[in-house]
């Protein structure tokens, strides 16, 4: 019940006060109540949010309790789709069902679709295709600041590699006047340092195409099909973005020469093998996807993969001959600060079969030498000196030592 006037306290003695006294005292009630008021308020809309951020709260278990007591589906392949309905391979344990759709399902079903089943493996929707990410994140977002300018005692490798790469994603037509299929896939070999994966770089610089770049080893995997599954994975990646080009360095790792050893570790190997070779040259169409392999041991790979129409074109890198390293000396010490006296004909001579990652390091060597006395040009008997240093490194390893013999 709520008060009459007669039941309000005044905040004046009725009987003494004048009207002034009465009405002062009045206002300075009712300013007191108006504070009190608008500090009532803050108070309402606080709770009102409060109220709000816990009835999202609500919400959010409300609906994860609702999925927690959901059945778990199930992903499944579709095979076949036929009149009496759609037989489905359950991933996991390939258990194989006939199952019934609607006709609005059937129209979005196709072999090889992906699709989720309940327990009784009954369709409850068609899924995305999946691709795996880590064949996505293999895709080369920004070219490499490599040129055809950085490598030097080259020539006739990197034409070749342009004629079997590059040419056929420019000048299609040529290719199609003269009647012939262009070149699909090139191997670079030779020693480790020579500059394979420089090549590759290089092509990946150069050309618009998309440029996807793996390893051989990150396709060796423990459980069984997942190595094939990411080779299949690749290549779709590399179809969805075509024209591609498709870079695998150490390909020695995924398809060395086929044994008969029983392991489970050689034979999943093998999988993943096959599987590259019949993306690589299988019934279905690469498309304009262009394939650049490296590998420091050729005489490893098996010979299935060395065949025209998988690799068309096997070229060596060597090590570069004493124009090529001289070639390689100017190309290294473009941006350092060298004496005028260093002579770069005869630091190729002193080398001798060092390959151009040798010859990268001792022109660092040479420029921590200049370093060390506080100057900012690089002298020749720096270069000396690092050749030394770098020699004497490989005395306790004879293949490195040889690297400058």
């Amino acid at each position: 019940m709520s008060d009459t006037v007669e039941d309000v306290d005044l905040p004046y003695d009725e009987d003494v006060s004048s009207e002034q006294e009465k009405i002062s005292a009045l206002r300075e009630r009712l300013e007191v109540l108006e504070s009190q008021n608008e500090e009532m308020r803050d108070q309402l809309l606080d709770a009102n949010a409060e109220n709000n951020k816990y009835q999202q709260k609500l919400e959010r278990l409300t609906h994860e309790n609702k999925k927690l007591k959901q059945s778990p589906l199930f992903v499944a392949t579709v095979q076949e789709i036929a009149d009496e309905g759609v037989v489905i391979k359950q991933h996991g344990n390939n258990q194989e069902a006939l199952t019934e759709v609607t006709e609005e399902m059937r129209e979005e079903l196709e072999p090889d679709s992906r699709v989720a089943v309940n327990n009784s493996l009954s369709i409850v929707k068609r899924l995305d295709n999946e691709t795996d990410v880590r064949a996505r994140v293999m895709q080369v977002e920004h070219s490499p600041d490599v040129t055809y300018a950085d490598i030097g005692g080259l020539e006739e490798q990197m034409q070749e590699v342009r004629e079997t790469v590059e040419m056929p994603l420019d000048r299609p037509e040529m290719f199609e006047q003269v009647g012939i299929q262009p070149p699909s896939g090139v191997l670079l070999y030779g020693p480790p340092g020579t500059g394979k994966t420089m090549l590759a770089k290089a092509v990946a610089n150069q050309t618009d195409a998309t440029f996807i770049k793996m390893a051989g080893s990150e396709l060796v995997h423990k459980f069984i099909g997942e190595g094939a599954k990411l080779v299949r994975d690749l290549f779709e990646v590399a179809r969805e973005n075509e024209p591609a080009v498709l870079f695998i360095d150490e390909i020695d790792a995924i398809a060395s020469k086929r044994t008969d050893s029983k392991t489970s570790g050689d034979a999943e190997v093998q999988r993943t093998m096959m599987q590259l070779l019949s993306e690589m040259d299988g019934f279905e169409d690469r498309g304009e996807v262009r394939i650049i392999a490296a590998t420091n041991r050729f005489d490893m790979l098996d010979e299935a993969i060395l065949r025209p129409g998988r690799f068309d074109r096997l070229i060596e890198i060597p090590k570069p001959d004493e124009e090529g390293r001289e070639v390689i000396f100017q190309i290294h010490t473009r941006k350092m600060n060298v004496d005028v006296d260093v002579d770069f004909a005869e630091l190729a001579d002193l080398t001798g079969e060092a390959s151009g990652a040798d010859i990268k390091a001792m022109c660092t060597e040479a420029g921590m030498f200049a370093i060390r006395d506080d100057r900012t040009e690089v002298y020749m008997q720096d270069f000396l000196d690092a050749y030394e240093k770098i020699s004497q490194t490989g005395d306790d390893d004879p293949d490195e030592a040889l690297a400058f013999a």
